[in-house]
This record gives structure tokens, sequence and C-alpha cells, in this order.
């Protein structure tokens, strides 16, 4: 035998038992009553951190989502609705931005903080089906699954649902076990806060009593005060809001009736179709790599057995049970109920509905979960984070060049909000009070002007409550309406009934990002002045 093949022998015997020593060291932390929470807490903010670095660079040239400018406009005035949503992630937003600078990377701080409480909240979930070995992989899972990292980029009151939603099922899956009044009035509160967030969640909170009833163990927990102790704690809790939903003539679902109905059965079909494909796309990274952390033997040719017949102690049976029953209902409902009800149903939906897929997958009897698994998974999502960071700069500066004329994506609003907050003072030297535009174009007015004036939406029967055409009137406002926008139309109508004493103007802009121009865009521009 040479010499050569000796030292490598040697050095493989060498490598093998301190991947061995990590491996036990890392299921050592995950299974400690005390560690375990310190590790998953630094898990996710290393996630939340390393996930905010990547977008900050990966949406260079980009300004922030409509929806994200829009969830700063409502934090702005903490109010008991905006319209079209509850207030929960508005209020968030508020006071979010009462710490961190107006400026596109706390937006994605913001964002990935969310996800990261999201992922504390997975574990302690967790905890009540499996074993901590079994929590903590769940955990890495759900930081593999694209919501929690590429996707999760806009903070929404959908994407807060990914921290009110597992707050239900752990309030649940508490109440299911303990059945004592104290576990309902947590299940209430939870289930309140979730209702502030979005009205979506009924879909969840749905599930949740299904699981109640269909579970084999319903008439125990049926039978005490935990279920009834919730519901009128829920109702309590909610009273403001549905007070002020009636103040508002239950505008939310007028919205949510104008915008989500439709006739056309292939439109529809489409649709729920396209939902449940898109979904399956989303969930087959982390439950991929999740399958090859697994079975994958650091070092050999012969893969572990990951699955096993007999009792499994690691697993709470009963628990389970509810997580599959709950996962099995908002999976199949929505798009189900979609073709049933002729609803339009956006992909996004199903951003806060599939969080258990991990949990469901890894609390079935047969997985083994061995100390290397943790370690594997781990270390691809090292990985992957890495990586992407460092592929990142490329990354935007190739989209940059082939997409930056494509679509809306890099107009420059931000460039635009800046311009008419100095037309404004040039004019009037005042703050800038409101700005009349669809949401596209008017929310990120707010965000990015230094004035943040009010946006007020053209012919909007469900007014945000943040300001009114008659306030606008009196302080006086900027409208912009878009050359090419489906709605450039009715804007201009608009513009013409209610700024006909305004000046008219054209503006344009472009912007330049690592050497390439952005799209030049026309906006028509009417500035109204102040009430005498």
């Amino acid at each position: 035998m040479s010499s050569t093949s000796v030292s490598s022998a040697s050095a493989r015997s060498k490598r093998i038992p301190s991947v061995r020593r990590l491996a036990a060291w890392l299921a050592s932390l995950a299974s400690d009553p005390k560690a375990g929470l310190w590790l998953v807490t630094g898990f996710a903010v290393v996630h939340a951190a390393l996930w905010t670095l990547i977008l900050v660079n990966l949406k260079t040239g980009q300004d922030v989502h409509m929806d994200v400018a829009e969830a700063y406009a409502w934090g702005q005035k903490f109010l008991l609705g905006y319209g079209k949503h509850p207030p929960l992630s508005g209020w968030v937003a508020g006071v979010w931005f009462m710490l961190f600078p107006v400026t596109d990377w706390a937006t994605y701080a913001l964002a990935m903080a969310t996800l990261g409480c999201a992922l504390v909240i997975c574990w302690l979930l967790a905890l009540r089906v499996v074993d901590r070995r079994r929590a903590f992989f769940v955990v890495v899972m759900l930081a593999l699954y694209p919501i929690f990292n590429f996707k999760g980029f806009k903070y929404n009151p959908d994407l807060l649902q990914l921290v009110t939603l597992p707050l239900v099922v752990l309030a649940y899956l508490d109440a299911f076990e303990k059945r004592s009044i104290k576990s309902g009035v947590w299940l209430g509160l939870a289930g309140a806060l979730a209702l502030m967030t979005k009205y979506w969640v009924l879909t969840m909170i749905g599930a949740v009593g299904l699981a109640a009833l269909i579970h084999p163990q319903r008439l125990q927990f049926l039978r005490s005060p935990a279920p009834w102790v919730a519901i009128a704690t829920l109702v309590v809790a909610m009273l403001p809001h549905l007070m002020w939903l009636k103040q508002v003539d239950f505008v939310p679902l007028t919205y949510a009736g104008d915008t989500y109905s439709l006739t056309d059965r292939a439109q529809i079909d489409d649709l729920a179709l396209g939902y449940v494909l898109h979904n399956l796309a989303l969930l087959a990274l982390p439950v991929v790599l999740g399958a090859i952390a697994l079975f994958w033997r650091p070092f050999r040719l012969t893969p572990f057995p990951f699955l096993a017949r007999g009792a499994n102690a690691s697993v709470n049976m009963s628990q389970a049970l509810n997580v599959w029953i709950v996962q099995a209902i908002v999976a199949v409902g929505p798009p189900l109920g979609a073709l049933i009800f002729h609803v339009y149903i956006k992909t996004d939906w199903g951003i806060p509905l599939f969080f258990l897929v991990p949990l469901a997958l890894i609390a079935i009897p047969a997985v083994r979960v061995r100390k290397i698994a943790l370690l594997n998974l781990t270390a691809t999502w090292l990985v992957i984070s890495l990586v992407v960071l460092a592929a990142s700069p490329r990354i935007v500066a190739y989209e940059l060049g082939e997409k930056r004329t494509a679509g809306a994506t890099y107009r420059a609003r931000s460039e635009l909000a800046r311009g008419l907050t100095e037309a404004w003072h040039t004019r009037f030297y005042s703050r800038w009070p409101v700005v009349v535009a669809y949401m596209d174009t008017g929310q990120p007015m707010t965000f990015y002007s230094p004035d943040h004036p009010a946006p007020l939406t053209p012919n909007e029967p469900w007014s945000s409550g943040l300001t009114s055409l008659d306030e606008a009137k009196r302080s006086g406002f900027i409208g912009i309406c878009e050359p090419g926008h489906w709605k450039f139309e009715e804007c201009e109508a608009w513009m013409k009934a209610h700024a006909a004493n305004g000046e008219r103007m054209v503006m344009t802009t472009r912007r330049f990002f690592l050497g390439h121009p952005g799209p030049a865009t026309a906006w028509n521009i009417f500035i109204v002045p102040p009430a005498k």
C-alpha cells in the first residue's frame, strides 16, 4: 500500500469522527430543554440577518413592493381597520418604523424579523407533537421553504399570518391537551389576533374547529370548558373591530365581493389549478432536501434507512393527528371552495397555509431522525444561504441587464416621490398632505416622500380611512395618472372631475443602476392647491 493511500485513509478516519462529534453536539443542543430555545432563537436571528442582506442585494434597483408601502401608510394612523383589511399588519408596521428609518432595507428586515418570529413559534408548536430533535429539524425545513426566504421579501397581511396562524394552532394544541379555562382564554385571544391580521384566517380557524370535531378524543375536549371559553373570549376581543365594521358598513366584505367574485368557469378552474401547482412547487424544495438529509450518510455510499416500523415514542400521536387533519383541510379546502363558490383564488393566499407540512411529515412515526440528519439539513441551509448571498450581486446584475425595461418592476417611483415633494414645496412652502393615485403608484409616494402624504385612491368604495376626498380638497393634493395603466382613462376622468382647477404637468423619471438605464416613465401630474 502506498504512503499516499495510507495518509488519505488516516485523514478520512480523523474527519469522519469529527463530523459525528459535530452532529452529536448539534443534536445535544437541540435536545436540551435549556439550550434548545437559545439554539432555535439564534438560528432564527442568523436566518433573518442573512436573508435581509440577500434581499437588500437582490432588490437593488427596485422600489419596495406596493403591499409594503401600503402597510407603512396604514401604520401612520392606528385605526381599527383600513378598508380592505383588519388593522394588525398596519399596527406592526407603524411600531416598526417608529424604531427604524423609512428605507428599503428596513422593510426587508421587517419581513425577515416576522419570519424569524414565525420560526420560533413553529418550534414551540412542534414540541407539542414531536421530540426536540425532530422539532429543530422542522424549523430548518421551514427555513428552506421559499416562503421563509426568497418569497418572503414583502411584508403584508399574508406574511404576518405566518406569526398569528401558528399561534392559533399552538393555542389549540395546548387547549386540546389541557382542556382548562386558561387554555381556552389563550385560544380565544390567539384567534382574535389572527382575525385582526386578515379575514382569510377563517380558513385555519375553521380547520381547527373541524379537527376538534373529527378527532377521536373530541368528546373529552368538547365537554371541557376550553372550546366554549375560547369562543366567548374571541367574540369579546373582537367587539371593537366588529363595531368598526358596522360603522363602515362592512366595507371589507364589499371589497372582497367586488374584487374576487368570478363568473368565467374556465378562468376559475385555471386559477385553482395554478394555486395548487404553485404551492406544491414551493413545498418541493424543503421536502426533497429534508428527505435527502434523513437518508444521506456522509462519506458512505450506502444511505441510511430512514423509515422503520414499530412504535415511536418521539411522536405524540394524538397531537400529530390534529396536525394532519388541520393541514389536510387547509390544503384542500381553499381551491375546492374557489371552484364551488366561483372565487378568484390568488397564489399568495397559500403563503400562510402550509407551515404545518414539515411537521406533518416529520411526525409520521415511521420516519427516523438520526443525529447526523440535523447536521445534514443545517449545513444544507447554511451553504445555500451563503452561496445565494455571495451570488446575489451577480444575480441582480443579470436581472438588471435582462429585465430592467420589462414590466413595472424598475420604474422609478421613488424618484417621482422626491420630485413631487420638491414641486409641492416650491409652490406652497408646506408639507405635501395627500397623494391621489392608484395603489401601485400612490402607496410608494407615501413611503418614499419625506412628507409621507396620505394616500387616496380614485373611485375606491373601501377607503382606508387615512384621508378623504373632502380633506384632500381642503389641504390640496397631487394627483398622478400613468399613461398605459389599465385604469388610466378612469384616473383621467377622476382628475377632470376633481382637479379641474389644478396645475397639469408631465414629469418623466428614469434612474441608472450598475451602469444600466432603467425604463423612462412619463406621469401625468395634477397639482391642486390648498383651499383658501
